[in-house]
């Protein structure tokens, strides 16, 4: 779900014509829509197209973010232009405000360590019970003040515990191999193992729980692992290793990521981490 997702000021990545094209889908929505105020609109990049996902005509929960990141009181300006008033009067003038200099990332908060046996992995029902902010003069650096400000405490070395579904094994393995190179030590269930063998990277191979003790969970509640990365494969079943492994990390307080972007995020403020 979009509020569980990390957003970023100013959007990064995007080329000239990207932006071009998302203004002009964004002025096209908001007349033919007719809307006065605040409009929500939710964009994809797919293989270098933009698609429009779904358009609101009200507020989200990042209005108040982009209101604090870049001085502009956007919810009194759309009260005023609902009442009638017109930007130029109210001395924004017309068109896209220009980027402030430093970087802005708001973060996710979730609730699931205050409540036992539900399941950590996102799905398309919003979970998240609040944001943070994190400011800084690039993105490693919001990122990294944004992790702990969200309260994660996030290794800088260790062992880092991957399980990882069939489908996610190509994009996991750059990131995997990155922690390597930067001192990680990795544990793996069997599959992970050996397709990040084959890949040339090492790790040492862990016992499922049904293979044995012992086993992942015995690694995870005796202190051996500092992150675990873990992709979902059947969801919320209750009996299967994948939903144990997260439940066990989070009553551990060990950092659980089971998106891959979130890994690649941690990465990227790994680089700005003091």
């Amino acid at each position: 779900h979009s509020g569980d997702s990390i957003a970023v000021y100013p959007a990064p990545g995007l080329s000239a014509a990207q932006a071009a094209t998302i203004l002009r889908y964004t002025e096209l929505l908001s007349r033919g829509l007719r809307a006065r105020g605040l409009i929500n609109v939710q964009f994809v990049l797919h293989e270098e197209c933009v698609y429009v996902i779904e358009a609101n005509p009200r507020a989200s929960r990042t209005v108040p973010f982009l209101s604090k990141v870049t001085g502009i009181p956007l919810v009194k300006s759309a009260v005023q232009v609902s009442l009638g008033r017109r930007l130029a009067e109210l001395g924004y003038g017309t068109g896209i405000a220009p980027a402030r200099q430093h970087v802005a990332v708001k973060l996710p908060i979730f609730s699931t360590h205050k409540l036992p046996g539900v399941e950590a992995a996102l799905g398309p029902e919003m979970r998240s019970t609040g944001e943070v902010l994190g400011l800084g003069p690039d993105l490693p650096t919001a990122l990294w003040r944004g992790f702990l400000a969200a309260g994660l405490k996030l290794p800088r070395a260790g062992t880092v515990l991957a399980s990882i579904a069939d489908r996610d094994k190509e994009e996991a393995l750059p990131y995997l191999a990155d922690l390597a190179q930067r001192g990680f030590r990795l544990s793996a269930t069997q599959g992970t193992a050996d397709f990040l063998a084959r890949h040339g990277v090492t790790s040492r191979k862990v016992l499922k729980i049904r293979e044995g003790t012992p086993n992942l969970l015995t690694h995870l509640r005796a202190g051996e692992v500092d992150l675990v990365v873990n992709t979902t494969t059947q969801g919320q079943n209750a009996r299967r290793d994948g939903f144990l492994i997260r439940r066990a990390a989070i009553e551990s307080g060990i950092p659980c990521f089971t998106s891959l972007d979130t890994l690649r995020a941690y990465i990227l403020a790994l680089e700005a981490a003091p």
